[in-house]
């Protein structure tokens, strides 16, 4: 297994991911997400794999199959009122394919998201976590990821 930048060659398993995401949020969330949706269309996501400030890593089995991405997002506040001016790598979207989950793959691939933002010069790794997303907060607290802010809500 290796993390590499994500290809558009990548796309057919990006989709497949992307719609895995989908279902656990969807179940979790129905009132806000649509069943059968995904985050992203094709055509946003060729546009994704040409631009440096989105960067896509993927984790690729030995055939070089892709069995999870972490979408990227480089963010600055330059000259803010109260934030100072870090660079900080964010976490869009991190998914490793259902059928490889317990096989470390999930971690190798946020060790590398932190490998790589240390190298861009980013102080620090962000990202959020859905509540209802329970699989997916047990293995960010695992990895050493601990909250910074909380979104809290009323339904009306």
């Amino acid at each position: 297994m290796k993390v590499r930048m994500a290809q558009e060659k990548d796309i057919p398993q990006i989709n497949s991911l992307l719609y895995q995401v989908e279902r656990v949020h969807q179940q979790g969330r129905p009132d806000l997400f649509k069943e059968g949706a995904k985050k992203y269309n094709d055509e946003q996501l060729k546009e994704m794999l040409k631009d440096s400030t989105r960067p896509i890593l993927a984790a690729a089995n030995d055939d070089d199959v892709m069995q999870g991405y972490a979408f990227c997002i480089f963010q600055e506040h330059k000259n803010d009122n109260v934030l100072t001016d870090i660079k900080t790598l964010y976490i869009d979207d991190l998914c490793v394919d259902e059928n490889c989950r317990g096989q470390h793959v999930g971690t190798l691939l946020y060790e590398a998201v932190k490998k790589f933002a240390k190298e861009s010069g980013c102080y620090n790794v962000t990202l959020n976590v859905w509540e209802c997303n329970s699989s997916a907060m047990k293995f960010y607290q695992k990895v050493g990821l601990v909250p910074y802010k909380t979104g809290m809500e009323i339904i009306l």
